[in-house]
């Protein structure tokens, strides 16, 4: 489901974070689909519950999951509306973007670039070969 690099600069709560965002995002995970529950998790990736919980409290804050008390956390069937983080990824895309045009990439390049079709969760992971760990 979700793989950790301990070579990530980034915090491993947040390596979740996106991971499960990620899922949600690309329809891997169904509206209203129950994620795994916080021990289960913990267990499965070998790490302390309390990281698996800042990950999901962040993403019940931006919106991507809710919690049932009683019953976990679910995701949302409305992650695009988010309108926060809509514009931080807009604002990284047009960095890119400037990045991109200086270094030559022409405007016909970047059109074809937008117009691929995203990766789907796991297939970078498969075609190298690696998965958890």
């Amino acid at each position: 489901m979700i793989s950790l690099n301990y070579r990530d600069s980034r915090p491993i709560y947040e390596q979740i974070k996106d991971g499960l965002r990620k899922l949600i995002v690309t329809g891997a995970m169904g509206p209203d689909e129950k994620l795994p529950s916080v021990r289960a998790m913990a267990t499965q990736l070998s790490i302390n519950p309390n990281t698996i919980q800042r990950a999901y409290n962040e993403l019940e804050g931006e919106g991507y999951i809710y919690s049932v008390p009683g019953k976990g956390s679910f995701a949302t069937g409305s992650a695009g509306a988010d309108e926060a983080r809509r514009k931080e990824l807009m604002a990284r895309a047009r960095e890119l973007l400037a990045e991109l045009k200086y270094l030559g990439v022409s405007a016909e390049e970047l059109a074809a670039l937008v117009r691929e079709e995203p990766e789907t969760p796991g297939a970078a992971e498969q075609e190298r070969g690696g998965g958890q760990r």
